[in-house]
């Protein structure tokens, strides 16, 4: 609200209290001390930048907020009056110091105007490097020191741009490889969108021909309970190995190079002259040896399961 340069605010004596007493008042409600302060500090500040004051509702919220704002406000005024006020009487020195310097320099002939244009430019060159460089006069030794603070400058200055350098190379290789990446998978998406369909298409046939391999599932297993049931028909068990089953079939050849000697001798029987009595005997004769073979046939199955069991 105020200028740095144009005095402070009106002297308001009241204002001067701390943000912690301030801070205890403001639970007390209204407090017509308080708004008349808080009104005055806002006709000064609006007075000073020709403006009038807004209408608004006086409440404890907004009296207490103003009066910080106040406070605040007049703090800041006098650090800044604090401040302008020595710069004044630092120019005042400035000033007086050139006069007198000017005054010596007239004593010994060295004003700027019997001086050579060429000595003037260099002390203005001189001058102008010693703002430069910010040292106060322009001795050798200062100018030693601050060459030498400023080579240290640059110095960390290259330091931090080589730093910098290297860490833009290395995000530029990092962005680099990045794009090379991202090529790579967009170029890869691109394949396998290419190779959609004809996958598509074979797993269409590998779906027809995994229903056929189901439809040959339900027949091979409907073959093997049918096979299962006729070998438990025929007396089969699964302890009925390669080897017993070789030597049954064994037995079996056995049995019918017994039984084709009587086969033979019943085949003869037809070449006999036409005696039904005689031909009754042969018949019930061989019938019987026939009917005793097979008995013994089986009786060699019979005891060849028993031993495999």
């Amino acid at each position: 609200m105020s200028e740095i340069g144009g005095g402070s605010d009106p002297p308001s004596p009241s204002l001067s209290v701390t943000s912690s007493e301030a801070s205890k008042s403001s639970g007390t409600g209204f407090d017509a001390n308080r708004i008349a302060e808080v009104k005055a500090w806002l006709v000064s500040q609006f007075d000073a930048a020709g403006k009038d004051i807004p209408d608004f509702e006086y409440t404890p919220r907004s009296i207490a907020h103003l009066q910080n704002i106040a406070i605040l406000s007049q703090a800041k005024t006098q650090a800044a009056t604090i401040v302008a006020n020595d710069f004044r009487q630092k120019a005042a020195e400035y000033r007086s110091q050139a006069a007198r310097m000017r005054e010596v320099l007239e004593h010994v002939g060295l004003v700027q105007e019997s001086l050579p244009s060429n000595v003037v430019l260099s002390s203005q060159v001189l001058a102008s490097v010693a703002n430069l460089l910010n040292i106060r006069d322009t001795e050798l030794s200062s100018f030693l020191v601050a060459m030498a603070d400023l080579s240290l400058r640059k110095t960390a200055v290259e330091e931090k741009r080589a730093k910098v350098q290297h860490e833009s190379k290395e995000l530029l290789d990092y962005t680099r490889k990045a794009l090379a990446r991202l090529t790579y998978l967009k170029r890869t998406l691109a394949q396998l969108e290419d190779d959609i369909p004809p996958c598509e298409a074979q797993m269409e046939h590998w779906k027809t021909n995994l229903a056929i391999m189901e439809s040959k599932e339900r027949q091979y297993m409907q073959q093997y309970s049918n096979y299962k049931a006729m070998l438990n028909r025929v007396g089969y068990s699964p302890e009925s190995s390669h080897g017993v089953l070789v030597e049954m079939a064994e037995h079996r050849k056995d049995l019918e190079k017994k039984t084709k000697p009587i086969l033979d001798t019943l085949r003869s029987y037809q070449d006999l002259p036409p005696d039904k009595a005689l031909a009754a005997l042969a018949i019930e004769d061989k019938k019987r040896q026939y009917a005793a073979a097979e008995k013994y046939l089986e009786d060699v199955l019979q005891s060849a399961l028993a031993t495999s069991e």
